[in-house]
């Protein structure tokens, strides 16, 4: 079992000197990866199914990594997930490979089409085919990386005559998993990704994910074996971090890396507790 530590660009880890000293730590201590969340904007006042109050900074993923980047040598770096159908396709495509390029090709792209109306609509962006945009900005964004001459010509994103250098450090691209709880966020994953990423779910909500990955890999002709899954399990009452018998469950189900969430760390001093506690209870464990 891989671990990550989620939220590495927002709560505490806003604050630089925190990201870096939680990075630097969680890399000594056996952490895999780092991950951020994103929300450009978040609706004030806060209403369903807005996850966080507006009050809470959060980083640009993109920033953010680049920052505990620096600050690193070999821990993965995982955007877990930037809404791309929010993203111009090309600034983005540029932004990641800077990314990758700095950190010696360290970056993992998690993708999600996202699910707040009320942050779509600040942006100008329409809600209602943020499926279809997602899926055709990807194959935008893998076109500039990938293709000699880059060419696309689609719905929302058209271009050809140009270059963007340099390249990612990963070639062909960067690793790419989609999020999502829903048969067309597994469809994403089966037809279009390396990996999968579900958000704040216990060991059941877990199980049913990965049957209907496993279905979307059928129906696709791919084998699940194939598709590396990542969950960031939901707390657990009264606990700071999960403990080993369901870490143990979770690798039962098949999956490879618990994203873990400091949802009860207020500052440094909780967020470095926990990367301690996690290094001594689980990692090397499961």
């Amino acid at each position: 079992m891989k671990f990550g530590l989620f939220a590495i660009n927002m709560g505490a880890c806003a604050s630089p000197e925190v990201a870096k000293r939680a990075a630097q730590a969680a890399e000594a201590a056996g952490f895999e990866s780092l991950w951020t969340g994103e929300h450009v904007v978040l609706p004030d006042p806060q209403a369903p199914p807005s996850p966080l109050p507006p009050e809470v900074p959060m980083l640009d993923p993109t920033v953010a990594l680049t920052f505990v980047a620096a600050h690193t040598t070999k821990v993965r770096l995982g955007t877990g997930i930037i809404i791309l159908p929010q993203r111009n396709p090309l600034v983005l495509a540029k932004e990641l490979a800077s990314l990758d390029v700095l950190s010696n090709g360290r970056l993992i792209f998690g993708v999600g089409i996202g699910y707040l109306r009320a942050e779509f609509d600040a942006l100008g962006v329409p809600f209602e085919i943020k499926g279809a945009r997602t899926e055709e900005y990807l194959r935008a964004m893998l076109a500039v990386w990938t293709m000699d001459k880059p060419e696309f010509n689609g719905q929302f994103a058209s271009f050809r005559g140009i270059q963007a250098r340099p390249r990612p450090a990963q070639q062909p691209h960067p690793e790419i998993v989609f999020g999502g709880h829903t048969a067309e966020a597994y469809g994403r994953a089966a037809r279009l990704a390396r990996g999968w990423f579900g958000f704040g779910l216990d060991v059941d909500k877990a199980r049913a994910c990965i049957a209907g990955l496993k279905e979307a890999c059928r129906s696709v002709g791919r084998r699940f074996d194939e598709l590396e899954i990542s969950v960031t399990p939901a707390p657990e009452r009264d606990k700071t971090i999960l403990d080993l018998d369901t870490a143990r469950r979770f690798a039962e189900l098949g999956v490879h890396r618990l994203i873990l969430y400091p949802s009860r760390a207020r500052d440094e001093a909780g967020i470095l507790g926990m990367i301690a506690e996690v290094e001594k209870t689980l990692i090397g464990k499961v």
